[in-house]
């Protein structure tokens, strides 16, 4: 999301300033890439990228064909091999060992819904939404309908670029996908041609709460902001949560435990930790925070202080179900050797990246399959309408 979210930005910038954009998204990749589909970067006419598409080897000659689109003014279907060992023939070294498909759609700003429209649409809310672009890999030089659909609650954006006839079979496929909330890529046959979808879900960014406004919190911020995740930090004392400490911070709040909850948002994608240094505050945070249907719950400190405030939670009479204990994590943080604040930051950042990503943290020198599972998905056989 914060590949867009600074597209977004970009496009805002070269719109008042008078510059002609286009879009680049990776549509389909066959076998390895670096980037993987949905990965997009927003070109300027004099050359100004935003966002990438390839580790770096891909974008020189993509400006190149984003300008040629630009000029001619209709969406245009790119694709790499990166297969052949002989990378000369592209002027570029690749070594991906994959094919890229990638869309490059100019920016037409007579439109009220091109794809900088749509997208702008789906960052200004923190829900959940489906991206539907259109392309054809059979036919390169006909239409290319491009991004041309979007549903975020019940909500949907059509454009025109999608047919009516290919519209009820897109849908079917969108509810499946806010269902399963997995990305996936159908094809399908209207008449003599055969349009290929891919069908994105976008999650909003991780919410980061931190209860602690101590030195040490001051890289875990700066870091969240590199991420694009929005950060709110919260304390109990007045002279060290202030927006002059914490500037990339969101939010700063005062406040005592009880106060936290009722100032907040919160909601499936709401990360918090406990970082005060203060085993009062901690205890009553968490005693607030396991009933609620949260991702995450990050403790600092060792084993020893995260068993007690448990068994003090229990003896209470809280009763503490596996799947809430389950979600604390505490001692926070991979362990990767940590010992300044920076390295901790690190830790805690990565951990909370794996969990929201059902991911064991290994080596991928390790890893026996493929980086990305999806990496190489064949298209499926299309429906006919």
């Amino acid at each position: 999301m914060k590949e867009i979210q600074d597209i977004v930005q970009a496009f805002t910038r070269h719109t008042a300033e008078g510059k002609q954009t286009a879009l680049a998204t990776v549509v389909h990749v066959e076998g390895s890439s670096y980037r993987r589909p949905g990965a997009r970067m927003l070109v300027s006419d004099d050359g100004q990228l935003t966002g990438a598409i390839s580790g770096g080897c891909l974008e020189g000659d993509a400006l190149r064909k984003a300008r040629l689109a630009m000029s001619e003014g209709r969406p245009a279907l790119v694709k790499y091999d990166t297969m052949d060992d002989d990378d000369a023939k592209l002027g570029v070294g690749l070594g991906c060992n994959g094919i890229i498909h990638i869309l490059i759609e100019p920016i037409d700003l007579t439109s009220s819904q091109h794809p900088l429209s749509l997208l702008q649409k789906v960052i200004g809310q923190r829900q959940v939404a489906v991206v539907v672009t259109l392309f054809s890999l059979q036919d390169r030089k006909g239409p290319q309908p491009g991004t041309c659909y979007v549903t975020q609650f019940d909500e949907e954006v059509i454009t025109p670029a999608l047919s009516e006839a290919l519209l009820s079979e897109v849908q079917a496929d969108v509810r499946a996908t806010r269902s399963s909330l997995v990305s996936s890529t159908k094809s399908y046959k209207h008449g003599q041609n055969t349009f290929t979808a891919f069908l994105e879900v976008l999650q909003p960014a991780p919410a980061l709460v931190i209860c602690g406004a101590g030195n040490d919190v001051m890289p875990l911020v700066n870091m969240a902001s590199l991420l694009g995740w929005p950060t709110t930090v919260v304390d109990g004392r007045a002279n060290y949560a202030t927006q002059d400490r914490f500037p990339h911070a969101r939010q700063v709040l005062v406040a005592k435990p009880e106060q936290v909850l009722p100032n907040l948002t919160v909601d499936h994608t709401t990360i918090f930790l406990l970082f005060t240094h203060n085993y009062n505050y901690d205890l009553a945070m968490l005693r607030l925070l396991l009933p609620l249907p949260l991702p995450y719950i990050g403790v600092l400190g060792p084993k020893k202080k995260m068993a007690r405030m448990l068994d003090e939670l229990q003896e209470e009479g809280l009763h503490l179900e596996e799947a809430q204990v389950n979600k604390v994590f505490g001692p926070v943080g991979l362990d990767l050797g940590a010992e300044t604040s920076e390295e901790i930051a690190l830790s805690v950042l990565a951990e909370i990246k794996a969990v929201l990503a059902r991911r064991n943290a290994r080596f991928l020198r390790d890893k026996q399959e493929s980086i990305h599972a999806t990496a190489g998905a064949s298209i499926p056989e299309p429906t006919i309408s």
